[in-house]
């Protein structure tokens, strides 16, 4: 009873010193409000980062050939090798094979989901249909089945089927977009297949024959001429593995490949070291070259623990504001406990003790705080969502920020309130009453 007394005390306080109360809650309202906002566009910018790199292959772990460094080769003619400095690019001898590539398949069966291997070949150009001063661009480069196959959710094939490694080996075949087929070749997508287009890599001509057309997305092309002609596109031009070779002048081996792991069993930022350490035996030998890994989910734990520390250092910084709206509220209660000196000589005169007269002051000290907290919550929430939206992100307001907002307007109501509330127990009853 005796709390929920102090509680309506507390309440008629503040209801009779309106603009006072307010002016002493300004600064905690000022300080969660901040603090809010701040993680709530926070966590809206994070969240937005982390799904739209997650939707770039956060499971691709990239595994690439790399020159040693001088500290792992360096050293003296006796018993050590010395770092071959006048190689600029690996040798065949240096490259990922694909026996290196079964051995790892066969050693982490559940871990790996596939293998993509690729062959940047270079740019193919060709005619536009009907118009034949204007050039269509194509980035050509060759690709096994996995990596093709993968890409069903975003470029789904439409007509004919995705390249396979084994059936169009040796094969000058090709998987095009919608779009190349309708500036470069004419006609319906339908209709493409078994076509042939001529492309100039390289100052050199080739013909492919179209063997399967695959859904035209946005995101799978730019514009040649900054976007001025929608009709001028450049789009991905995909031929087999071993033709792609051929005509780039390249090893059996590769450079670089990617390793998409079972994102849903697979710990991506543990295995990305798993994946180096497997290659790397190979290398154990090799004066010059090694293998290095790399992953899109280590980039983006880097990238959160980053935001999250900025938006932490900033918050602590807005929360300067409570240390000042802390004071306010000190301030008012001893101003309080000044012009209620009489009431306390009286209630300390009719017995009661010092413990009820430091839990009266604490508790309006709390509800003051309270009031404050709240008003900024919402305050907080609110310019989080605005400013969220402002910079194009759908707002993601912290639980854990306002659950501590909560807590910190409690805590500071209790650290700045009990000074006042003792000094108004210990109070001697005879003075008090005295008091003018």
């Amino acid at each position: 009873m005796q709390l929920f007394e102090n509680i309506g005390m507390a309440l008629t306080s503040v209801r009779s010193n309106k603009m006072r109360s307010l002016l002493t809650m300004l600064g905690i309202i000022i300080g969660i409000a901040a603090v809010i906002a701040i993680e709530t566009v926070g966590n809206s910018m994070t969240g937005s980062v982390m799904d739209s790199m997650s939707g770039m292959g956060a499971s691709n772990i990239s595994v690439t050939v790399t020159q040693k460094s001088s500290s792992d080769t360096s050293g003296t003619s006796q018993g050590v090798r010395l770092r071959r400095f006048m190689d600029s690019k690996p040798s065949d001898a240096d490259l990922i094979t694909d026996a290196m590539i079964n051995d790892f398949t066969a050693a982490f069966p559940t871990q790996v989901h596939h293998i993509e291997l690729t062959q940047q070949v270079g740019s193919g150009t060709t005619a536009k249909y009907g118009d034949p001063t204007t050039t269509i661009t194509a980035t050509v480069s060759g690709i096994n089945h996995a990596a093709l196959a993968a890409r069903d959710d975003d470029s789904q094939i439409l007509y004919g089927r995705w390249l396979d490694d084994d059936r169009d080996a040796g094969r000058k075949v090709a998987c095009v977009s919608e779009k190349f087929v309708e500036q470069a070749i004419g006609g319906s997508a339908q209709d493409a297949i078994g076509k042939a287009v001529t492309l100039t890599i390289n100052q050199d001509l080739y013909t492919f024959y179209i063997q399967g057309v695959y859904k035209y997305t946005e995101d799978s092309y730019s514009s040649m001429f900054g976007g001025s002609d929608d009709d001028s596109i450049q789009t991905d031009f995909y031929i087999s593995l071993d033709v792609a070779k051929a005509i780039a002048g390249a090893g059996a081996g590769y450079q670089s490949i990617t390793v998409v792991a079972n994102g849903g069993t697979v710990n991506v930022t543990d295995f990305v070291n798993t994946v180096g350490d497997f290659f790397a035996s190979y290398y154990t030998r090799n004066d010059s070259w090694t293998v290095s890994a790399s992953s899109l989910a280590s980039l983006l734990d880097s990238m959160t623990s980053m935001m999250s520390t900025v938006s932490l250092g900033i918050s602590a910084i807005a929360a300067l504001s409570l240390l000042v709206g802390g004071i306010g509220v000190m301030n008012i209660m001893m101003v309080s406990v000044t012009e209620r000196t009489r009431e306390i000589g009286t209630r300390k005169a009719l017995g009661a003790p010092a413990s009820a007269i430091r839990m009266q002051f604490i508790t309006e000290s709390v509800i003051l705080c309270l009031i404050g907290g709240f008003i900024g919550i919402v305050l907080g929430l609110a310019l989080g969502t605005v400013l969220s939206n402002v910079v194009g992100y759908a707002a993601k307001p912290s639980i854990a920020a306002i659950l501590i907002a909560v807590g910190f307007s409690m805590a500071i109501g209790v650290f700045f309130g009990y000074y006042p509330a003792n000094k108004a127990a210990k109070l001697d009853p005879i003075e008090a009453l005295r008091y003018e």
